[in-house]
């Protein structure tokens, strides 16, 4: 039985929050907000101005970051507040202690965890009293806590389990979503503890997850059995020879005696989606008469790559190149609400409307060209804006005529696209259902060097394998884990912030490229039926493992475990002193 504290992180996007707005010739308040959740934008203003749905427009900006902090309303109330008494064109720029003081922070988490074991390292009970500290507001609080229930007890098939998760209103910062939603905090205490009982039982780290780990038919806390993709065993079996290799040849070749190497492991698991509650997502697909496509999505681009994603999803639906497809995206007047872009779940649920959206116009566009080829349809196929019959290449028409010829007949080539995992809310009393449709898994190797004389952590190397279900953009995915990597060595060693003194960056540390370790990052595919060619998600997954990764790689390095984070300079020379290995440069020659 342990406790582990975690502190309030800063999201610290370099940009500071901003906007802009004018008043069009309608009257219409238009916005231009970075934002990830344009639509609920939209609703918020029109009901704080006491508006129509046509008086205010919000168009999406190049965010730059996000993180979660931009779910939250920012600069985009004032601009409305202002655009409503001034009538005329208006911006607003926070400073970055305005940006500090005002945006949403990481939960601080105090997690209580008792957990037994047999002696062959089957886990058979998990009890967990957690207590996150919301601040003054609301904001995404009860939902952090709701997802940390769920996920608390990690990647592990446990038969007895007992969780209470609670969000308490403090005279502090409002605390609200960040990449993890109160994933990475729990996944620092299930992670530690695994860790614990493998030493006390004599197991091998990668041994206990494995013995534990989800597969293919384990029934979750909440009673849901997973039938579908689990891909957490693969991910271990990915990182084991890099794991053993490292044991092996790398812990014992430190050049200095006040240096000490350690290697850890830290696995995830991680729900697509909100949390037992319907999340939907639409889009509409469009041919002009020239037979281009343009597609309409409410879905927003902060730089995770939805934009390039679901355009290669209606291309391979249609048989056309991406790049020729037009984008319209987060601009509320023309495009319809494809919830927010949070939970990791775009490529999944807003992938799924495109799919959806982007059949029916393949199926207008074929029944057309069965009627001008004479071919049964299915014999027919789309290939570079032609539909033709591959056993008859000169049976073909192109895209162009096929919308050319709908249109005459007064048919339409515009298609509403609708996706909604199906999920069931979590019963009050027992704590049981199917919160989320699908599961992504991820499990990182860290590689750490510890200075034993100043607390000093360098994280030379992190193995991260995720089963992502189906890699859409493959690059994508890589890049994301390596943005997930730096998040998560700033969570586990840097990042704190603390009420009346973070102030600027030079107040708060966060990792530079200077702190960057090499990433090897490893794609496990495990198809999800459900998902857009088999695709999930990996944008909070990425992040998730890295901290419990590196905590369990320090501990291994000074066989003291560190409880609270980050495991700063003077905690880490805490545990160096009382580890026995802390000596001064002339006790140390002696």
């Amino acid at each position: 039985e342990n406790t582990y504290e975690t502190s309030a992180i800063e999201h610290n996007y370099l940009e500071p929050d901003a906007g802009a707005g004018y008043v069009d010739t309608d009257g219409c308040l238009v916005i231009y907000a970075s934002t990830q959740n344009p639509h609920y934008d939209h609703m918020e203003l029109v009901s704080l101005l006491a508006l129509d749905d046509d008086q205010v427009r919000i168009v999406l900006a190049a965010t730059g970051g996000g993180f979660g902090s931009k779910l939250d309303l920012n600069v985009q109330g004032f601009i409305g507040l202002a655009l409503y008494h001034l009538k005329r064109p208006v911006r607003y720029v926070y400073t970055r202690e305005e940006a500090y003081l005002a945006t949403s922070k990481r939960h601080p988490f105090i997690i209580k965890i008792k957990t037994g074991a047999d002696r062959h390292g089957r886990v058979q009970a998990v009890k967990i009293r957690a207590v996150c500290n919301t601040g003054a507001y609301g904001s995404y609080g009860m939902a952090v806590a709701s997802r940390a229930a769920v996920i608390g007890i990690g990647p592990y098939e446990v038969e007895n389990v007992d969780v209470e998760c609670s969000a308490v209103y403090t005279n502090t910062p409002f605390c609200g979503a960040m990449r993890g939603f109160g994933a990475p905090q729990m996944a620092f205490a299930h992670e530690s503890q695994l860790d614990l009982h493998a030493k006390a039982l004599g197991i091998d780290p990668w041994r206990i997850r494995h013995i534990n780990g989800f597969r293919k038919g384990s029934v979750t806390a909440t009673s849901q059995v997973l039938s579908d993709s689990v891909g957490f065993l693969e991910c271990l079996n990915a990182v084991k020879p890099h794991y053993d290799n490292a044991l092996e040849n790398w812990v014992t070749k430190s050049q200095s005696p006040f240096v000490r190497r350690g290697i850890g492991l830290g696995a995830m698991w991680y729900g697509i989606g909100n949390t037992g509650v319907q999340n939907p997502s639409t889009a509409r697909v469009e041919m002009d008469r020239n037979g281009s496509v343009t597609i309409f999505t409410g879905c927003a681009e902060i730089g995770q790559g939805s934009t390039t994603v679901l355009a290669q999803i209606a291309a391979e639906v249609l048989g056309i190149d991406p790049s020729s497809i037009t984008m319209v995206v987060g601009d509320t007047k023309y495009t319809t609400n494809a919830g927010a872009t949070s939970a990791s779940r775009q490529t999944y649920i807003s992938g799924n409307a495109v799919k959806d959206a982007a059949l029916k116009l393949a199926d207008v566009l074929l029944t057309e060209a069965v009627n001008k080829l004479k071919k049964a349809r299915a014999l027919l196929e789309m290939e570079d804006g032609v539909v033709f019959d591959p056993l008859d290449p000169e049976k073909k028409i192109g895209f162009a005529w096929l919308a050319r010829r709908i249109y005459d007949k007064g048919g339409s080539l515009s298609w509403q696209g609708y996706f909604d995992p199906e999920t069931t809310p979590l019963d009050p009393e027992t704590g049981e259902g199917s919160p989320y449709a699908t599961y992504a898994f991820a499990c990182h190797v860290a590689l750490v060097e510890v200075d034993t004389l100043t607390g000093e952590v360098d994280v030379k190397k992190i193995i991260a394998a995720h089963d992502v279900g189906k890699a859409i953009h493959p690059e994508h995915v890589i890049g994301q884990i390596c943005g997930g990597v730096s998040m998560g060595v700033g969570f586990a060693i840097m990042e704190e912030f603390v009420p009346g003194q973070t102030l600027s960056m030079k107040d708060y540390h966060v990792p530079t490229v200077a702190d960057m370790p090499e990433v090897l990052a490893i794609i496990i595919e495990d198809p999800e039926t459900t998902g857009p060619f088999g695709a999930k998600g990996v944008g909070e997954p990425a992040l998730i493992p890295t901290a419990p990764a590196i905590i369990n790689a320090l501990s291994h390095a000074l066989g003291e475990r560190i409880f609270k984070l980050p495991a700063n300079l003077e905690r880490v020379l805490n545990a160096s002193i009382k580890s026995g290995y802390f000596n001064t440069k002339e006790d140390s020659h002696v």
